[in-house]
């Protein structure tokens, strides 16, 4: 064969094998699609330099990605956050898929970078940074990654929701009234918000979906599902973005690990748990400001929660039933504490079911179910809190004794009855502060309980009542009066 002819033959083999692989590439794109071992279609509303940068270089862009990654990981250990910062923009403008940097740039902000200022401002204008880079440009480009909704979950469960940074507060407040510009400073309406009507719903629609990328919809399925909810605290929020998550991993179940899943439930029922400690959300007209007290309404889901995820996550099935059971020995606390006695007897009565030969009591060994009473119980447990130093606990116990007083006061109930309510409110809150560290008041110190706040809540006692129980006001404001002199307190704050 003449060498003329063997050039013919080889051109023509390889044209058939490039047309054969065009064919074949095809499948294997859509195999490793489904497999999710690599991202093959292009990126949707891309800014012009992201499309730029994926298009261009190529395969180039992971070397590059690479050499950036390592460099990001040694500023990191070398604590130049604010570098690793630009360098990790740049990435996830290489790699937008690239899930881990998205995950470590949100930390850096939220966590490392904020707390390198003084300035509350400061600390949270890093700390928003950090979830909406999560939230408008991670799950942007990677709306079925769980470790994004998990990570945006868990900014929202740990970094706002606890008090483990000492602006803690101020995020809550801050977050608060970004939320009350969207339900019209009221008490959330998801209704008007799913069916707007007037054009101010209408607006804050938008507001929610766009900028806050929330569905009404959804929020009203979490509500019913885990709830209710404070759509104005950060767990609601929590709960929202990891069963979100969850929404993504039932639609592609390929492509999941069960670690993944078991995370984002641990989002949810944990932030559960923080929302009946103190997901309850009241305005202060007095200080112009929020406080918080249980959310009792979500004890039954909470509960549920707790049992579900010890069935499903083997691995950690024992301890899981220990917070299980702690939840229930608190639950029957704070309903007592909040004359909520039908309820507390009867969470009270499950507990003892359902772990009987655990003790209730920390420091007593003998204290089974079935030997202590419920108000041994409750009287054992605030021997126990005065040791404790949580001040969503605390408060919650302060405000469901004086409530207990208020109601006692307008219920002309015994005088002793009533004072001894609030003797107990004053002993606990004492003994709290006493524990307390100077510099650490500001952040997990108990706010001060003044008498407009006793003499709001009394009017508003008083206004439920049915019209022919109400009495005469003006024998009862006497009567309050009298006895918070007998109690030594003529003005200004009650604690």
């Amino acid at each position: 064969m003449s060498g003329r002819w063997k050039r013919f033959l080889l051109l023509g083999l390889a044209v058939a094998l490039l047309a054969g692989s065009s064919q074949i590439q095809r499948s294997l794109n859509g195999d490793r699609k489904a497999l999710g071992l690599t991202r093959v279609e292009p990126l949707e509303n891309a800014p012009p330099i992201l499309a730029f940068t994926t298009v261009a270089l190529g395969g180039f862009r992971g070397l590059i990605s690479n050499a950036l990654w390592m460099r990001a990981s040694d500023l990191q250990d070398e604590d130049k956050f604010f570098e690793m910062a630009q360098l990790a923009d740049w990435i996830t403008k290489l790699e937008p898929h690239f899930v881990q940097v998205w995950l470590v740039q949100a930390w850096n902000m939220a966590y490392n970078i904020s707390v390198k200022f003084k300035d509350y401002p400061d600390r949270w204008r890093w700390v928003k940074r950090g979830f909406e880079l999560l939230r408008d440009d991670g799950l942007r480009y990677n709306p079925n990654e769980l470790l994004i909704y998990r990570e945006l979950g868990w900014i929202f469960q740990h970094k706002l929701g606890q008090n483990l940074d000492d602006a803690n507060m101020y995020y809550k407040q801050e977050w608060a009234n970004e939320m009350a510009v969207v339900f019209d400073k009221k008490k959330p309406n998801l209704d008007e918000l799913i069916n707007p009507q007037t054009d101010d719903q209408k607006r804050r629609a938008a507001l929610l979906r766009d900028h806050y990328k929330m569905d009404p919809n959804i929020m009203k399925e979490v509500d019913e599902t885990f709830g209710p909810v404070e759509w104005r605290l950060p767990e609601a929020h929590a709960i929202y973005w990891a069963n979100l998550g969850l929404k993504a991993a039932a639609e592609n179940p390929a492509k999941v690990k069960k670690d993944d899943l078991i995370t984002l439930r641990r989002v949810v029922y944990q932030s559960m748990q923080l929302s009946f400690q103190r997901g309850k959300l009241v305005s202060n007209p007095l200080i112009k400001a929020f406080e918080f007290g249980p959310n009792l309404e979500i004890i039954p889901k909470v509960s549920k929660a707790y049992e579900q995820a010890a069935e499903e996550d083997k691995e950690n099935h024992d301890h899981i039933l220990r917070a299980h059971r702690n939840f229930l020995r608190d639950a029957v606390y704070f309903l007592y504490s909040h004359n909520r006695l039908k309820d507390a007897a009867y969470w009270f009565k499950y507990l003892g079911q359902k772990y009987p030969d655990k003790p209730i009591l920390d420091y007593k060994t003998n204290s089974l179910p079935a030997n202590v009473t419920l108000d041994e119980y409750a009287i054992g447990r605030i021997v126990e809190d005065v040791k404790e130093t949580d001040k969503a606990r605390i408060t919650a116990i302060v405000e469901g004794m004086f409530k207990n007083f208020y109601l006692s006061l307008i219920m002309d109930e015994e005088d002793e009855r009533a004072l001894g309510f609030k003797l107990m409110a004053g002993k606990i809150y004492e003994a709290y502060m006493k524990q307390i560290p100077q510099e650490r008041i500001k952040a997990i110190g108990l706010d001060p309980i003044d008498e407009g706040r006793l003499f709001s809540s009394l009017w508003g006692c008083w206004r439920r009542r049915p019209e022919a129980d109400r009495g005469s006001l003006p024998a009862r404001w006497r009567r309050t009066r009298g006895l918070r002199f007998a109690a030594g307190q003529t003005g200004g704050p009650l604690l």
